[in-house]
């Protein structure tokens, strides 16, 4: 009679076999990770892992994060068991148009929970989804969101800084939901990890307030009594250091660093398949045995289900205030409207201040917006929300201000990850300037489709006194180069809160929304009633000639846009329209007849203004003799001295224009 442990080897070795066949008909892959780390995935997946067999989207279930992405087919592997991928889609691994690309993604594969292919960052949104669960666990219950975080990662992703920076959190934030199996095989693609770090990984962990434990990575027992104590763990993260090694159970290239990143030679292949006992003339050999083996608790799992849904279903029935936040949960970030702050036409109001302003009137309508700022509360107007919501921490799980200190990357895939889990709309919040070091997340973000809101204040030049260090020039442009990335850049304060309306209820795009420090004079609703549908569609005519039949347009984005309209006062001879675009994007996917009516075919003269680089306002003027932008570094001095410099004044814009009109 076969006993259970010897069917689990079986089927570990099983796995092992289809990830050598999968890698070398696609001729590409990594290995060595996988097979290292298939131990401790798979007793993760066949004995704890809480899902639905017959629906991997399911709220309640447990969050699973391969941070170690370029292990991608030992996930696929288990998601064949589990009957989410086919055979065929393994035998497609790395292939165009297939479900089994060589990094998981989310948008592409059933039961992966997020893209993970940088490393670092799989990790730091599994610790976004763990905030998530404790958040949701306060509000809805534990019998409704009481789930796990489970995270598989190597010793290339500990050795990131954005790694570093959210397991700083995750302790501070005692996430006590938030496993981590970590794959210690002490080997990467350039050979072993001393000869580039020395950390005491045990150490390190338990100074960031982790529970951490050390075991044989290819230990059954070892690893189940890790993880029941991991489970029973409720007030620090845990962190389950796999002693292993890479490329387990291979012929020859056991322990060989050339098993990371390329696969095994048929003869290796042969030879290790011989050793594993499994049949060399059968690639991607999977025994019926094996698979009903891994699904042998899938009547527990669907009869959990079943329970989760009676007591929803209960839950709804009697109370109403649980009603109304699941209702919102389910639509966050969905299709709604909000109630702005009015803004006094007579007075400035820089952005970043309008955003705080609807920020604190967004705190009653919209329970369930978290996030917080790096370090930069006051400065990122986010300070009265801390005061009003309070700030998360396990004293305080119910606080919806999330302090991340100065870690934008951390922070960038946090929020990733709170708005992944589902339930909740996140924001995070720093300078423009500093939205390079989280770009990647920004990235990710655009390429997971995630709705999240990165919000960037102090949005060029106008920062002054700081200096160059502190001042975008590039940054602006750089954002908009992202696919899918929605990049908001308001005029004045009704349009900072018609952005956040639209930003608020996207479904599948980020958003980064620029904000200025210099106070910007009001677009007044009476005198410019098309501004909320305008910012919607991404541009519209601010101002128009009377005859609504203008010589040449002049387009502008947020601060700039009061600059175009004092200079075109200056210039009386000339009937100019006046374009606002806050959103690129948004504006180019319009339908052809709305972007003809704001921009004319036949008005060939066109002309832009913004304070940052002018390459991309090309699409609209057609020459870069017609655009006023920035396209050097800044200097530390007063704002207004900046402007005179660089040419950002009334008098300054309208003798541009006047010498561009001039040549035409």
């Amino acid at each position: 009679m076969t006993t259970t442990a010897a069917i689990d080897a079986k089927a570990v070795n099983v796995i092992k076999g289809l990830i050598m066949d999968a890698t070398r008909k696609a001729k590409s892959g990594h290995p060595g990770g996988a097979m290292s780390s298939a131990d401790m995935a798979y007793v993760l997946f066949k004995d704890y892992l809480r899902f639905d067999p017959a629906d991997p989207r399911w709220f309640g279930r447990d969050r699973f994060v391969l941070s170690a992405g370029h292990e991608s087919m030992l996930l696929y592997t288990l998601l064949h068991l589990r009957g989410l991928l086919t055979m065929e889609d393994l035998q497609h691994f790395r292939q165009f148009g297939s479900k089994t690309p060589g990094h998981p993604e989310n948008y592409e594969t059933p039961g992966v929970e997020c893209t993970t292919g940088p490393l670092g960052q799989g990790f730091s949104m599994a610790v976004g989804m763990a905030v998530s669960e404790v958040m949701l666990r306060q509000r809805l219950g534990e019998d409704i969101a009481g789930q796990y975080t489970y995270v598989l990662s190597s010793d290339g992703d500990v050795q990131t800084p954005v790694f570093q920076g959210s397991a700083a959190l995750a302790g501070v934030w005692g996430l006590g939901r938030l496993i981590v199996m970590l794959d210690r095989n002490q080997i990467q693609l350039s050979g072993p990890v001393a000869i580039c770090d020395h950390t005491n990984y045990k150490t390190l962990f338990e100074s960031m307030g982790w529970h951490v434990v050390e075991i044989d990575g290819h230990d059954h027992a070892a690893i189940h009594a890790a993880l029941d104590a991991a489970r029973a763990e409720t007030s620090r993260p845990s962190m389950i250091i796999g002693l292993t090694t890479i490329a387990k159970g291979a012929s020859t290239m056991e322990g060989d660093s050339a098993s990371h990143g390329a696969p095994f030679s048929d003869t290796e292949i042969t030879a290790t398949k011989k050793y594993l006992g499994l049949p060399e003339d059968k690639p991607f050999y999977l025994p019926d045995e094996v698979g009903q083996h891994f699904r042998a608790r899938y009547p527990e799992l669907s009869a959990a289900r079943k329970a989760w849904d009676k007591a929803l279903e209960a839950r709804l029935a009697s109370d109403a205030a649980f009603e109304d936040l699941w209702r919102q949960s389910k639509r966050a970030p969905g299709n709604r409207t909000f109630a702005w702050p009015a803004f006094d036409p007579a007075k400035a109001v820089a952005t970043r201040s309008a955003w705080g302003a609807a920020l604190n009137a967004l705190t009653d309508q919209f329970p369930l917006l978290v996030g917080g700022s790096a370090d930069l509360d006051p400065s990122n107007q986010t300070e009265k929300f801390r005061a009003v919501t309070g700030v998360f921490s396990p004293e305080k799980p119910l606080g919806r201000t999330l302090c991340f200190g100065v870690r934008e990357f951390p922070m960038g895939a946090i929020v990733n990850g709170i708005v992944l889990h589902g339930g909740l709309m996140a924001f995070g919040a720093t300078f423009l300037i500093f939205s390079d070091y989280e770009r990647n997340a920004l990235r990710m973000a655009a390429l997971q489709r995630i709705p999240a809101l990165h919000v960037f204040t102090h949005d060029s030049f106008y920062v002054g006194e700081d200096g160059p260090t502190h001042e975008p020039i590039e940054q602006t442009s750089s954002l908009r180069l992202i696919p899918n990335m929605l990049v908001m850049r308001p005029a004045d304060a009704n349009e900072t809160c018609s952005c956040l309306e639209v930003a608020l209820t996207r479904t599948n795009r980020p958003t980064c929304l620029l904000l200025t420090r210099q106070n910007l004079p009001i677009l007044d609703h009476a005198v410019y009633p098309g501004l909320v549908e305008g910012v919607k569609r991404g541009g519209y005519v601010l101002a128009d000639v009377a005859d609504g039949k203008p010589d040449m347009i002049l387009l502008a984005s947020g601060s700039e846009v009061s600059l175009a309209m004092a200079a075109a006062k200056l210039l009386p001879q000339l009937a100019i329209r006046i374009v606002s675009i806050p959103c690129m994007e948004l504006f180019n996917e319009q339908p052809d007849e709305y972007k003809e009516a704001v921009l004319p075919p036949e008005v060939s003269f066109r002309f832009a203004t913004e304070a940052g680089r002018p390459e991309l306002w090309c699409q609209y003027t057609g020459s870069m003799d017609r655009i006023h932008g920035i396209s050097h570094f800044g200097a530390s001095a007063p704002a207004e001295k900046l402007a005179e410099a660089y040419g950002f004044t009334p008098p300054a814009l309208a003798a541009a224009i006047q010498k561009a009109w001039d040549k035409k």
